[in-house]
């Protein structure tokens, strides 16, 4: 489950925790950073309050804490925590939650 961060996104921004692939093919070959694909699959952990829109109002957000998501390859702004890294995504960079 979701666990605590204490970062709280603007407006219909996400943060997310990134989830690591395999560091291995399915015969067990040990793939380097530079050969590995860019992640793009993680568990949300925090969510804006949405985007304001122009009669003032707020956009519900699609996705919840503790929803797995794909995003896409390059969207987002890349943190790193106490070793562990983050995403700050934009709702729109999120492409779909997969259901469990």
């Amino acid at each position: 489950m979701a666990q605590t961060l204490k970062i709280k996104p603007l407006a219909d921004r996400v943060v997310i925790k990134v989830i690591e692939e395999t560091e291995s093919t399915p015969g067990g070959i040990i793939l380097p950073d530079s050969a590995r694909e860019k992640p793009q699959k993680g568990e949300v952990l925090a969510v804006g309050s949405g985007k304001t829109l122009e009669h003032g109002s707020k956009e519900e957000m699609e996705v919840k804490e503790g929803d797995i998501v794909l995003y896409t390859k390059y969207g987002g702004t890349d943190i790193k925590i106490n070793d562990q890294e983050y995403k700050i995504l934009s709702a729109r960079d999120i492409l779909a939650i997969l259901e469990q």
